[in-house]
Parts: C-alpha cells; structure tokens; sequence
C-alpha cells in the first residue's frame, strides 16, 4: 500500500506540468486552426493572429513552476499532498489553457471581420487567464505547508 501511496505522490509531482502542456496544445491548435482560417480570408494582421492562438501556452509555464515547487523527496507522508495539490492545479491548468484557447479562436473569428474589435475580443481570453493565475498562485500557498523532508 505505501508504494501505491508513494507512486500518486510522484504522479502528483508531474501532473501541473503534464495537464497544463496537454491544455496548451488543445488551446493553441484550436486557436491556430481559427488564425489559419482568418488568414485565408483576410490580407493583413496575421501577426495578431499568431499572437493570439500562442496565448494558451502560459498554462505549461505555470505547470512547470508548480511542479518544481512541488519538487521535494517523495515518501508516503508527503504523498497525499503533492497528489492533491499537484493533479488539481494541474486540471485547473489544463481546463483553462483549453477553454482560453476557444476564446482565442471566437476573438480572432471575431477580429477578421471588425478588426477595430481586436483589443475587446480578447478580453474573455485574458479572463481565463486570469483563473489559471489564481490556481496557480493557490497551488504554490499551499504546496508551502507540505515538509520538505520527513524525518
């Protein structure tokens, strides 16, 4: 039983990092499908475009930080913490950077056809961010309670 325990203290460990890549990928092909579309239908702002669909990648660097904050000797005392914090905010990454990148999609959709819009289009996507932060900053408040080392 304690190398089950041991085994989700290190799934825990990698999981902000892994979900919040898996969520970038989803969020920035669907962003990029839609700034390919738009660039088919339009004869200038491909740069914002691209800018846009890249948008969804923040989630992979705070899963990154997560997962070094976590980083600590795994042992079934400090599994169940890096377990809980690290798969939550790793779902929490990863719903965000995928629902970040649809509205990256609807505000290029949006832009191709009114590009004085832009700046507003891109207000809901900058508001998922927003969510992704907060798990983010959550995560590394409460990885501080976990010991470093049991001894």
């Amino acid at each position: 039983m304690t190398d089950f325990i041991v085994v989700l203290g290190w799934i825990g460990l990698y999981a902000p990092m892994a979900l919040g890549a898996i969520g970038s990928i989803i969020g920035c092909a669907t962003a990029g499908q839609a700034a390919i579309g738009a660039m088919l239908d339009t004869d200038s702002g491909y740069g914002r475009y691209v800018g846009v669909s890249a948008m969804p990648s923040s989630q992979v660097i705070y899963g990154i930080v997560v997962m070094f904050t976590l980083n600590r000797p795994v042992t079934a005392d400090v599994s169940p913490g890096l377990f809980a914090i690290g798969v939550l905010a790793g779902i929490a990454l990863m719903a965000s950077a995928i629902y970040q990148g649809q509205c990256c999609a609807s505000a290029i959709h949006a832009t191709k056809s009114k590009p004085e819009i832009f700046g507003l289009s891109i207000a809901p996507a900058a508001i998922v961010e927003g969510f992704a932060v907060f798990a983010f900053i959550f995560a590394l408040v409460i990885s501080a309670n976990i010991p470093q080392a049991v001894a």
